[in-house]
């Protein structure tokens, strides 16, 4: 999908109000693999093995007919089929992620890119999982696979609301001991939580084997804080009110929100994991790109 900003995109908020997560999911997935030129993703990868005699019943598909055209003998294609991929979406519910400054929140950006990326995955027969969280899990749907577990995702996803606070780091490491199947962890949260227990969190998840990838979901006026005029700031998570000059605010809210990333970003690259930060008006094109380049990157080390 296009910008969410672009004059001839299909604005996702409005998809979203007509026709629910599920049409939102298949126009974005159907639209970004419309763009590539061509998609080597097509469900579980497998690897030819041998050859074999032809047995009655044996699919003809595997059949082997260059070899039928120059010797008239029936053999078919042997593969060995590489490990399905299980992919647990993490989604945070928390109170900060209702802002937004756009027709959308933050929230609902996060589930836009949960629903896609779910759609996606199971279309290639893998699993998906989902947590929603705010400072603990609130609502699971366990890893599966088949159009049921899109259905249970999706369903999850409308039916959720923000509360709460945000602990993500504390849920980081909670549901690294706990998830059985080790995969891609994609994290959709804006990630305002104590670097330090994030870093710890996402180490974790890395030591049981795990791949995450921190997709950090911000609003463009968290980003850019190009408000004018006095500004009454409400905390989202019960951390009171105030009545502010931005201009007096702008320089050092940058400085802190770019200590911030830098932070996240350098432990990222210290545990070689992705930290995606994305702008709520950015097109959810960047959520499904990231997820292919690390799965891409994730079978080239099992054939390794």
């Amino acid at each position: 999908m296009p910008s969410a900003s672009s004059a001839n995109s299909l604005d996702p908020a409005v998809i979203d109000k007509l026709s629910g997560l599920d049409f939102v999911a298949t126009r974005v997935v159907e639209g970004f693999l419309a763009g590539q030129h061509r998609s080597p993703y097509h469900g579980s990868s497998v690897e030819f093995a041998q050859h074999r005699e032809y047995v009655p019943g044996d699919d003809l598909r595997h059949v082997d007919w260059k070899i039928y055209a120059r010797s008239e003998r029936l053999v078919v294609k042997e593969y060995v089929a590489e490990t399905n991929l299980s992919c647990h979406l993490l989604v945070d519910a928390s109170e900060s992620m209702s802002f937004g400054s756009l027709n959308w929140s933050k929230f609902d950006y996060a589930r836009w890119c949960a629903a896609a990326l779910a759609h996606l995955v199971l279309s290639q027969r893998d699993s998906a999982g989902l947590v929603l969280f705010d400072e603990s899990a609130r609502h699971k749907v366990p890893p599966g696979s088949g159009a049921h577990q899109k259905a249970g995702i999706i369903h999850t996803l409308e039916e959720a609301t923000t509360s709460g606070t945000t602990q993500v780091g504390e849920v980081l490491n909670w549901i690294a001991g706990r998830l059985r199947n080790r995969g891609i962890v994609a994290v959709f949260s804006d990630l305002f939580d104590d670097v330090d227990a994030v870093i710890e969190g996402v180490r974790r998840l890395v030591h049981e084997g795990h791949e995450p990838i921190l997709f950090q979901i911000l609003d463009p006026r968290e980003i850019d804080f190009e408000y004018s005029g006095f500004l009454r700031l409400d905390g989202l998570e019960n951390s009171g009110r105030m009545v502010v000059d931005p201009k007096t605010l702008r320089a050092a809210y940058r400085q802190e929100l770019e200590a911030h990333q830098s932070e996240l970003a350098k432990m990222a690259r210290a545990l070689g994991v992705d930290f995606v930060p994305i702008s709520t008006e950015t097109g959810l094109e960047v959520a499904l790109s990231t997820y292919l380049a690390r799965r891409a990157a994730r079978a080239r080390g099992m054939r390794a």
